[in-house]
C-alpha cells in the first residue's frame, strides 16, 4: 500500500512540473506553436495541475481511510491519468503528431475512473 507522505510529495512534484510546463508553454512556446497546438499543451498543463492537486485530496483521503484499497486505486489511476493525459498532450503539441491524441482519451478515464475510487473509498467507509 502506498504511503500519505509518498502521495503529498508525488502531488507536490506533479504541481511543480505543471506550473513549470504551463510557464514553458505560455513563454517559450507562444510563437512556435500553432494556436491549436498551444491549445493542446495549455489543456495538458491545466489538466496536470488539477489532478495533482487532486493527488493532494487522495493524500489527505488516505489520512481519512488508512486501510482502503479504493484510495490507494484512485492514486495509482490519477497518476496514470496524468501520464496519459497531460503527457500525450504534452507530446502531440511538441512534435505536431497527431496521432497522439489518441492516447488522451485513456487519460481521461483514468482520471474518471480514480475520482470514482476516490467517492466510493468514501461511500463504503465505515
Amino acid at each position: 500500500m502506498v504511503t500519505v507522505n509518498t502521495i503529498a510529495i508525488t502531488a507536490a512534484i506533479n504541481a511543480a512540473v505543471a506550473i513549470m510546463a504551463g510557464a514553458f508553454g505560455a513563454h517559450a512556446l507562444r510563437d512556435r506553436l500553432t494556436p491549436a497546438l498551444l491549445r493542446a499543451f495549455d489543456t495538458g498543463a491545466q489538466y496536470h495541475f488539477y489532478h495533482a492537486l487532486g493527488l493532494f485530496a487522495v493524500a489527505f483521503a488516505l489520512t481519512r481511510l488508512p486501510e482502503s484499497v479504493w484510495v490507494s486505486r484512485a492514486f495509482f489511476l490519477m497518476l496514470a491519468g496524468i501520464v496519459l493525459f497531460s503527457g500525450s498532450l504534452y507530446a502531440l503539441a511538441l512534435s505536431g503528431r497527431t496521432v497522439l491524441g489518441a492516447v488522451t482519451p485513456f487519460g481521461g478515464v483514468a482520471f474518471i475512473a480514480a475520482w470514482l475510487c476516490l467517492a466510493w473509498g468514501f461511500m463504503i467507509a465505515r
